[in-house]
């Protein structure tokens, strides 16, 4: 008899057990979702933080302002062939004054217009002249840089150019003043089968457009050499000359938009000065 109260006994202690533990599992189990809901609202708290970063970087990205570069004085070149006056061409190529245009597919942005001349003596030989005037214009650029920076960059190839030409002898160099930002004049000597070419370079940049006028002469079939300084004043001229035609074209387009009809509208607006 004791024995069977002692078993009922124990019977009900695991009984009291297993409740025990299946409550202590209800309320684990409970307690779950609670945690998920936290975790839930600390990450929608992150993503939040992040989106506003992300917004305050976009508008300090919109705020920046946009690159810019000084715009270009020139937008267009003169008529290559119309730049050296007529009597200047009968000094320097006397039997060739008509002029031969290059091509370009872009004449506001390349141009370059060629005379020769032949003065054909019979026994006494031959002068030959040639004259050349090449223009190269800059636009401004943001990934590129400004138009006169990229001129300036362009001019002094030109002038190293000149200087390393092949075959070369007796190379001078000068700088000039007044004409353009800057110019140098470039002598040397060719001798070809034909005779001895003086060569006279002339490179001028102005604001973003360069200008190289080449000149040469050479006494054939037994006629003398011409002289080197006096082809060399005479180019030096003739780039004076066409550096001036240049600039005339910007004073036309000045001209231009002063008369044009909103310029005149916008003067017409604004307020007369009282005495």
């Amino acid at each position: 008899m004791q024995r069977r109260a002692q078993r009922a006994e124990d019977q009900r202690d695991q009984r009291a057990g297993r409740s025990s533990r299946l409550s202590r599992a209800l309320v684990g189990a409970a307690t779950v979702p609670v945690l998920l809901v936290a975790a839930g609202c600390s990450s929608d708290s992150g993503s939040g933080d992040d989106a506003k970063r992300a917004s305050e970087s976009a508008a300090s990205t919109s705020a920046s302002p946009s690159p810019t570069v000084q715009a270009a004085v020139y937008e267009t070149l003169p008529e290559p062939c119309a730049m050296l006056a007529k009597k200047t061409l009968e000094d320097l190529v006397p039997k060739g004054t008509k002029g031969k245009e290059g091509s370009s597919d872009d004449t506001s942005t390349r141009a370059n217009c060629s005379w020769d001349s032949l003065d054909n003596n019979g026994v006494k030989g031959s002068q030959f002249r040639w004259l050349n005037v090449a223009l190269l214009r800059f636009d401004s650029d943001v990934s590129r840089g400004a138009g006169d920076e990229r001129a300036q960059q362009y001019y002094a190839k030109q002038v190293a150019d000149a200087q390393a030409a092949e075959g070369a002898k007796n190379t001078r160099t000068e700088q000039l003043s007044g004409t353009g930002e800057e110019a140098t004049l470039i002598r040397y000597d060719l001798r070809k089968k034909e005779g001895t070419f003086r060569q006279q370079t002339v490179v001028t940049r102005i604001e973003n457009v360069v200008i190289t006028l080449d000149y040469n002469g050479a006494g054939l079939a037994g006629d003398k050499t011409p002289d080197a300084d006096d082809l060399a004043k005479a180019a030096t001229k003739a780039a004076k000359e066409a550096a001036t035609a240049l600039t005339a074209t910007k004073d036309t387009a000045d001209t231009t938009d002063a008369e044009s009809p909103t310029a005149s509208a916008s003067k017409s607006a604004s307020p007369a000065k009282k005495d």
